[in-house]
């Protein structure tokens, strides 16, 4: 792991790169950064895994019942990223938020311990989202930030890498233990809650703080503009004479033609889009899998996500970021199609996994890097937050919609309804996802 040299000034280490006609490929601050996601992944991955099973076999929940409480885990986090980008730009100190975030999180894996009712599980996974709603706007801000605008594809590609390493190994351990334990479900929320306390001090001690943030040439998006009208170059540092970011200067992106059109899209294809925890039932119920290797579903997602996550944004940054994206959904339609129609063989399982993970190196990182050319460095968690807080309200709406659904009329006709929204809602996003000039 790469730590940060706090003793040297900032953008020391760029300055002496460009003096020797070197330029790093990545910036320090993007390797701490996943590897802090690498650690938190483990922890959250650990309950993700685990967490519908719990639900619906061992306390009994429906299918209703558990969407309400996916909604919450994957949609409570929706509103909340708005407050922590704003938060982050307005303080202009991302780490402080991100690590509230994280904090927050790791103070939740504890109370999982406590809660069987459906009420208190709720607020506990909405306290833990509400954590990751701080801090995932800063997080990507920070990396958005140090990179190149040239790179910010690769940047975030990096970063989902490591964050997927976790997202790999946190399934493998909550196997292990579930195996080994005596009170498995109990075992994995206790080893979970000490990992998240890892990833917090990890963040503590080696991401840069205020003020030690340094931006290559070239870095960020557009560039800002100092009173007087004149060009403040790309790398100079942060700004810290601007008055404090005001709510409505936040809002005032959604004038940007180019933001507006991203969040459009995010939050029409988030409308079907399903859950991973509803994706992996139903691969466990089409392909007949014994419920012992449920928690390994998620580690083939894993598997493939980390394998492309860094080739997808690098292809992005040379092809367009609006085309790999809207090819990800479109990879998640194919799995759709064989969990519909495919016979329940041996391969099913492999290849619904490897498109499910395909779809998230596909979108995962390539949409906040999209935004690289679009936002104002001095509202980058804003922007960022903007478009997640439109894909994790809308993702929300699926959750809820697809578990009453299943209720309803069964699983088949419910995953059917989303495939052919999907197929809609990619071909409007392909429209409006064009590239205009030179947006990417």
């Amino acid at each position: 792991m790469y730590l940060t040299d706090r003793s040297a000034p900032a953008g020391a280490d760029t300055e002496r790169g460009r003096r020797r006609g070197l330029r790093p490929k990545v910036a320090p601050v993007v390797l701490v950064l996943g590897t802090v996601s690498l650690i938190t992944d483990i922890s959250s991955e650990m309950v993700t895994a685990v967490l519908p099973l719990y639900l619906v076999t061992t306390l009994g929940f429906s299918p209703l019942g558990f969407g309400a409480l996916d909604g919450v885990y994957n949609g409570v986090s929706a509103l909340v990223q708005l407050t922590g980008g704003h938060l982050a730009d307005r303080v202009r100190n991302h780490k402080l938020i991100a690590g509230l975030g994280y904090g927050l999180s790791a103070l939740c894996k504890p109370l999982l311990l406590l809660t069987s009712s459906i009420g208190a599980l709720g607020t506990v996974l909405a306290l833990d989202r509400t954590g990751k709603g701080l801090r995932t706007a800063p997080r990507d801000a920070m990396i958005s930030l140090s990179t190149p605008s040239e790179r910010q594809g690769r940047a975030f590609g990096i970063h989902r890498a490591m964050d997927t390493t976790g997202a790999m190994l946190g399934p493998l351990a909550a196997f292990l233990i579930l195996n080994a334990a005596a009170d498995g479900y109990d075992a994995v929320f206790g080893v979970s809650a000490c990992v998240a306390v890892l990833g917090v001090v990890v963040l503590v001690l080696f991401v840069p703080g205020r003020g030690q943030d340094s931006r290559p040439a070239g870095a960020g998006g557009p560039r800002d503009t100092a009173p007087d009208g004149a060009d403040v170059p790309q790398d100079a540092p942060l700004d810290t004479t601007r008055p404090p970011v005001r709510f409505r200067e936040a809002l005032d992106l959604l004038r940007l033609p180019r933001l507006r059109a991203l969040a459009g899209c995010a939050a029409l294809l988030g409308l079907t889009t399903v859950s991973d925890a509803f994706v992996y039932l139903l691969l466990q119920r089409r392909a007949g899998l014994a419920e012992e290797w449920f928690p390994l579903l998620p580690l083939g997602t894993a598997v493939v996500f980390l394998l492309l996550a860094v080739p997808l944004g690098a292809l992005a940054d040379r092809v367009g970021r609006h085309t790999v994206f809207l090819a990800g959904h479109l990879a998640l339609l194919t799995a759709y199609a064989l969990l519909l129609w495919a016979p329940a063989t041996p391969a099913l399982p492999f290849l619904v996994l490897a498109l499910h993970g395909v779809f998230y190196a596909a979108t995962d990182g390539v949409l906040p890097a999209a935004l690289a050319a679009t936002v104002p460095e001095h509202l980058r968690a804003s922007g960022l937050a903007i478009v997640g807080t439109s894909q994790a309200l809308a993702r929300f709406c699926c959750s809820l919609g697809f578990g009453a659904a299943w209720t309803i009329w069964g699983y088949g006709p419910a995953l059917a309804g989303s495939a052919v929204g999907l197929l809609c809602c990619a071909a409007v996003a392909g429209l409006v996802l064009r590239p205009t000039g030179g947006a990417r």
